[in-house]
């Protein structure tokens, strides 16, 4: 059974997806513009959220990617986390956290039932911050990956901070994905590598989910991003693929279809 999904982008890598009567929060950040320092590295947030912490209403779940950048959880989002009833991150995050926070390492999976009666299994995709070795730098990450009803079929897949690697490459060989919330920008803040995905890396994304919408997300709003919403706009259309891309702008709505 298939299910419309909701999707507005608040800012950054914080998006409200609502669908089957629930309402899911990926790596809050509701921060002004601010600065971070991460040992000799500063982050810069240049943009406001679109939706206030105020407005944004009640969550049922936070998917958090990561929980050691403030461009995934910053202050305010940190805060924010006290008043959501179920928290998935990574299995050393939620060591970090404490509290309500359930951690998963890749392939894991929890499943919930939603107040619409759906099965929600909620999958922890494999994620790699920048290049090989990178992770005694950045440490662990993940992705999700959201299927009804015990279905593989027309999944939601949310790439968190990655670049393009055989562990994201093996999503694609597990799950049929209809959409993809690509968390780009290529980010770089140490060294020339970047940390995220760059333009190629969400090509090679549309490449291996031939049937999804691609939906590229964080690539505005923090000063360490290299590349823009529009360099990946600009390279679909070059190659007739824009078609497959949905473009969002911060405090926008769109709708996409999960399951079948």
């Amino acid at each position: 059974m298939s299910s419309a999904v909701h999707v507005t982008l608040i800012g950054g890598p914080t998006v409200l997806i609502e669908f089957a009567g629930i309402r899911i929060l990926t790596d809050p950040t509701f921060d002004q513009p601010s600065s971070y320092q991460l040992g000799a590295i500063t982050l810069k947030k240049t943009s406001s959220p679109a939706i206030s912490i105020d407005a944004i209403g009640h969550i049922d779940i936070v998917l958090l990617s990561h929980d050691q950048h403030p461009d995934n959880l910053d202050t305010s989002g940190r805060a924010f986390l006290a008043n959501v009833p179920q928290i998935i991150t990574t299995s050393s995050g939620a060591k970090r956290l404490q509290n309500h926070a359930q951690g998963l390492n890749p392939w894991e999976a929890v499943t919930l039932q939603t107040p619409d009666g759906h099965a929600l299994t909620i999958t922890a995709a494999p994620a790699r911050h920048g290049p090989f070795m990178i992770e005694c730098l950045t440490g662990d990450v993940i992705g999700f990956i959201l299927c009804l009803d015990d279905q593989t079929e027309n999944g939601l897949y949310i790439t968190g901070d990655t670049v393009w690697f055989k562990g994201t490459e093996e999503v694609s060989h597990r799950f049929n994905i209809s959409t993809v919330l690509a968390f780009a920008g290529a980010a770089k803040t140490r060294g020339p590598f970047h940390l995220t995905m760059d333009v190629n890396d969400v090509l090679e994304s549309a490449k291996a989910f031939p049937q999804a919408t691609i939906i590229p997300v964080h690539c505005e709003g923090w000063a360490h991003f290299s590349q823009t919403a529009d360099d990946v706009i600009q390279s679909f259309k070059t190659l007739q693929l824009e078609a497959r891309l949905q473009p969002i702008q911060p405090g926008e709505t769109i709708s996409v279809t999960i399951g079948k």
